[in-house]
């Protein structure tokens, strides 16, 4: 985030670091890198392919970068970067309640999460607009909603619904 605001890094370099990610990605899924594997396993969901995590982030930052202006993508980004990052990790050690359209989202956790997400948010703009994008993106990220039988990635969903609701709120507010 920080890269991006001060314009350190552009969307062209993000995407040189996406491709670089999906390389190496098809690389370990053949071969083991022994530092990068190490990390994976305890970052990465099971059953998934390596680095999807990662892969996924950084499409949900590049387009959030190209949908939305700067102020808008940088608190979407931050949504996805502290609210989706932290309801995990709350909901892990402290969650007791399910969400009620997930079997393994946590309810404690979501709410942490759009605390985070609203305080980070508000760094780029208004309050209020901060509060109703972290609460309807986390409302998204506590959810499994799946296409064709496959779980949507909250990595892509979260940035672009954080964006679009403060697009919106400016456009009819």
């Amino acid at each position: 985030i920080t890269g991006i605001y001060t314009h350190i890094l552009t969307v062209f370099h993000l995407f040189l670091i996406l491709v670089a990610g999906v390389i190496l990605s098809f690389i370990m899924v053949r071969w083991h890198i022994p530092i990068i594997s190490k990390i994976l396993d305890l970052v990465e969901r099971k059953h998934s392919y390596p680095g999807k995590g990662a892969i996924t982030f950084m499409v949900g930052c590049i387009l959030a970068l190209k949908l939305f202006p700067v102020d808008i993508a940088l608190a979407s980004i931050v949504v996805l970067s502290f609210g989706d990052g932290i309801s995990t990790l709350v909901g892990i050690a402290f969650g007791k309640t399910k969400t009620l359209l997930s079997e393994v989202k946590l309810l404690e956790g979501t709410i942490v999460g759009i605390i985070l997400a609203t305080l980070g948010a508000w760094l780029f703009v208004p309050f209020w607009q901060a509060i109703l994008a972290s609460t309807v993106a986390m409302g998204i990220e506590a959810t499994e909603l799946k296409l064709n039988n496959k779980i949507l990635s909250d990595n892509i969903l979260v940035p672009i619904t954080a964006g679009t609701v403060i697009l919106l709120l400016r456009m009819y507010l």
